[in-house]
């Protein structure tokens, strides 16, 4: 579950981020200050946020067109306006938002907004330590609200072919085969693959999800229940997240093509 939390004032922010955090405390938030900054990490980074807790006096852009903006990259999300004025109120309902708190708000607050759009806290609790990824549009990994960081790009790729094997295991070749479809040097490509998933265990290891990749027998998988991921709710029929796939599926990746494809034909049929 990810949730965005949105105030240009550093001290409502973190005030906003405290009760989210008390009230569901499973789930990924991710703050922000500018309006260009949320819709960046929704289009260039690909967050999907679940829910959205907003300001409306924002520079830039106020919350009322950035609510308009965020359903139309992400339309999914309900968002939730938080403010210290009430004449808002009409307008924000004409933009089909999903609630109107007025500041201060406080933990209990925030609970009855997530209990209203039904979004049980245990599901929240569900997800409190699993890595969030983004498979829709560009693939992006987030832990507790942040973006991971990876040494090398292609362990990011080798991670993202993982995910898209959905769990099942694969060898060296399998990989070199995917990701470098005109390398011919069989045993450089077997020790490139060695240094990138020595890499993203490293970077696995940093936020304490080593036990992420399994490797048994000279093969590597993923253990998929310790993931929170778009692509795999959608597999398992979450509407929110059939609602949220937008025609394009790890966009930045050739070999992904395949399951782009299947994806599209099966959201046509």
């Amino acid at each position: 579950m990810l949730i965005f939390a949105i105030d240009d004032e550093p001290a409502m922010l973190s005030e906003l981020h405290d009760a989210i955090a008390a009230a569901a405390p499973g789930a990924e938030i991710m703050d922000f200050k500018r309006a260009a900054d949320v819709l960046s990490a929704i289009t260039e980074q690909g967050a999907q946020p679940d829910v959205v807790f907003s300001d409306i006096e924002l520079p830039g852009m106020d919350g009322l067109n950035l609510a308009v903006q965020i359903k139309n990259s992400a339309p999914a999300a309900k968002i939730v306006f938080v403010t210290g004025f009430s004449q808002y109120a009409l307008e924000a309902f004409k933009r089909h938002v999903q609630g109107y708190l007025m500041k201060p708000v406080d933990a209990d607050m925030i609970r009855g907004e997530l209990e209203a759009l039904s979004l049980p806290l245990t599901k929240l609790e569900e997800t409190a330590e699993k890595l969030l990824i983004r498979c829709f549009g560009h693939f992006e990994v987030f832990w507790r609200g942040k973006p991971v960081f990876f040494q090398r790009r292609q362990s990011k790729e080798l991670l993202a072919f993982l995910i898209d094997r959905e769990g099942r295991a694969c060898s060296a070749e399998e990989i070199a085969a995917a990701l470098w479809e005109d390398d011919v040097d069989l045993s450089a490509a077997k020790q490139r693959v060695r240094n990138m998933v020595s890499d993203l265990r490293s970077s696995l290891r940093k936020i304490g999800m080593e036990d992420l990749l399994i490797r048994e027998r000279r093969q590597l998988a993923i253990r998929c229940d310790m993931v929170d991921c778009d692509y795999y709710r959608m597999l398992s029929g979450d509407m929110s997240a059939v609602n949220a796939y937008g025609g394009e599926y790890m966009v930045d990746y050739s070999w992904a093509e395949l399951t782009s494809g299947r994806l599209h034909f099966q959201n046509r049929s």
